[in-house]
């Protein structure tokens, strides 16, 4: 029988720390195994994979840190995760400078030093169950193993394979624009323009133009003329954003250049081409829109041949954690702060809450609570 339990290393020379540590892994279905030494613990990753690696600082030939740019050289190098008993006010971020994945001081609660190995696997499994979705896909922050967040992605490498317009449902906040985005990127068309259109933010006055451009003197005023969203999509992806807000006179005019990829300026009579790729993004019911009135059902159809659905939050809610650790590394590296991770208690909330925002709310709560912690390592 294949043995799935995930290998974890602990190179410490407090052997009675690595008993401890070893137990608790053993119950929560881990495969450990020690070394006392640098040189004994590199050896060992030299020997057998490991997923991760728990290195103590102080050692008895050396640092610990010096030894992780030897680990990353390693053919299948494990993630780090240093443990120390110097609680030393710039550890951390010597720690993740040093190539670490996380920080943890001896003295810590045994599911405070569990924590970061749970966030360390999950991230390992993510990246590896992204390669298997296809080789070099690029996934643009859809971070998440959930099978719901698997099943979209399947969906995305389908759709990335074809030019059907496609169209992307979800609750806001779920990711609509980076699953098009993901489309995009993965097809045919990814050196060409992504063309973003927030159909909720166009004046009605000024749609059109924006749209399909207009002929100089078209408006009061000597300016010239100007291509519009359309044309700039020509060979790319024209992604339009909550298109439920398209107004309805604009929906018939669409409605043409989708059937034959051609329109006229604002003031113009030529007919100019563009062959972009459609894929259209709603919080809305466009089926309930079109039997009320609200949206042209011949339109609807036109956009229904690839329909994928975003799951909300708190269906997907295995991966809160690897969604925190994802966005906080990224937040404290762009912002220049200290790396930072939660408390088991903080964490636990956060999975337990039902986030009627989605990740765009979660995301805010991070930054927010990254900011507000300072200094302090632990949120």
């Amino acid at each position: 029988m294949r043995n799935n339990r995930p290998n974890i290393l602990i190179v410490d020379d407090d052997r009675a720390l690595c008993r401890v540590i070893s137990a608790k892994l053993k119950k929560e279905g881990m495969a450990p195994a020690s070394a006392h030494t640098l040189a004994e613990g590199l050896q060992e990753m030299r020997e057998k994979k490991y997923a991760v690696v728990y290195l103590d600082v102080r050692m008895p030939d050396g640092n610990g840190l010096d030894l992780i740019k030897k680990i990353q050289r390693l053919p299948f190098p494990p993630e780090v995760i240093i443990i120390t008993g110097e609680a030393e006010a710039n550890g951390a971020r010597m720690a993740i400078e040093s190539g670490a994945w996380d920080y943890v001081e001896k003295g810590s609660s045994l599911d405070d030093v569990f924590l970061p190995l749970i966030r360390a696997l999950q991230f390992r499994r993510e990246e590896q169950r992204g390669s298997r979705l296809a080789a070099g896909f690029k996934r643009k922050g859809l971070v998440g193993e959930s099978k719901a967040i698997m099943d979209c992605l399947d969906e995305a490498a389908l759709a990335a394979t074809s030019d059907l317009p496609v169209l992307v449902t979800g609750e806001t906040g779920t990711g609509k624009e980076l699953e098009s985005l993901a489309i995009h990127d993965n097809s045919s068309r990814a050196n060409r323009n992504f063309v973003v259109v927030d159909c909720a933010s166009l004046p009605e006055s000024l749609v059109e133009s924006l749209l399909f451009g207009h002929e100089a003197g078209a408006y009061t005023g000597p300016g010239p003329a100007r291509d519009g969203l359309l044309k700039q999509a020509d060979g790319g992806t024209l992604f339009l954003d909550e298109i439920g807000e398209l107004p309805p006179g604009i929906q018939k005019s669409f409605l043409r250049v989708l059937q034959e990829y051609s329109f006229r300026r604002v003031g113009g009579l030529k007919e100019i081409n563009s062959h972009f790729r459609l894929i259209a993004a709603t919080n809305r019911n466009l089926v309930r829109m079109a039997e009320q009135g609200g949206f042209r059902p011949d339109l609807l159809y036109r956009l229904n041949n690839l329909t994928i659905k975003l799951p909300p939050l708190r269906e997907r809610r295995g991966d809160i954690p690897m969604l925190t650790t994802f966005h906080l590394r990224q937040l404290c590296h762009h912002q220049g702060l200290e790396q930072k991770g939660f408390s088991v208690e903080v964490l636990e909330m956060l999975c337990n809450y039902d986030w009627p925002g989605n990740i765009r709310e979660l995301f805010n709560v991070i930054d927010q609570a990254a900011v507000k912690a300072g200094g302090n390592p632990t949120i």
